[in-house]
């Protein structure tokens, strides 16, 4: 793993919004006595969500505090974990998988797609809307290649559908997630191929003859291998 570094330009402070807070604490509250650093993950994750997707210094001694933890353990979780973001993040932030699967598939052509739009990984555009990398292994092989933006798995990509995607979400519009090519969630990309024999239906249409036949142990006797 690479070194992960905190922003060099940092806020002030941080602390969670009232409703943050209260979920917080009941987040605490499931662990037992003396096991409230237990909670440090969902802690440091709605942290990062109500930073708009980056995780200050501030916001690492606030939830250290919080859990009664030395800061350096807080930190080596921040910096352990990369779906904790250590800088800032475009308000679309994109994932592109590049593992074996997606890349197999043409995910060299997703990346290039966002190093043309966007930049370089790790750079913000200027209007803040976007930002992307590269990570590991999403969990979607069969609709590779494919990319998450915030929450949403965008799949079955190619250079000109991410492109067209990049550019709807610029202009404010939404972009159904899922499969790009018109793919039914993870079925065989090239339509139906199981049980389309119609062979497989050929009772059916005469009229089930095996509904009369008595069950094992009443007259039928298994057949011999």
């Amino acid at each position: 793993m690479s070194v992960r570094r905190l922003a060099a330009e940092q806020p002030e402070g941080f602390a969670f919004t009232p409703e943050n807070l209260e979920w917080a604490k009941a987040q605490i509250e499931k662990y037992p006595e003396g096991r409230q650093a237990s909670a440090v993950l969902p802690l440091l994750w709605r942290a990062q969500e109500q930073m708009g997707g980056w995780l200050p210094e501030p916001a690492l001694r606030y939830v250290s505090d919080m859990l009664a933890m030395a800061y350096i353990r807080v930190y080596e979780i921040a910096t352990f974990y990369t779906m904790f973001n250590l800088a800032p993040v475009g308000r679309y932030y994109v994932q592109v998988c590049g593992t074996t699967p997606c890349w197999l598939m043409g995910a060299d052509g997703i990346k290039d797609t966002c190093r043309k739009l966007i930049g370089e990984p790790g750079h913000v555009t200027g209007d803040g809307l976007f930002s992307w990398t590269e990570v590991e292994c999403l969990g979607a092989c069969v609709n590779a290649p494919m990319a998450q933006i915030n929450k949403d798995y965008y799949e079955d990509l190619t250079p000109g559908s991410m492109k067209r995607i990049l550019k709807e979400l610029k202009a404010g519009r939404h972009v159904e997630p899922g499969p790009q090519d018109g793919r039914q969630a993870s079925a065989p990309s090239g339509g139906p191929i199981a049980l389309t024999d119609p062979e497989i239906y050929r009772n059916e249409e005469q009229g089930d003859a095996t509904a009369a036949k008595p069950p094992l142990g009443k007259g039928r006797k298994p057949r011999p291998r």
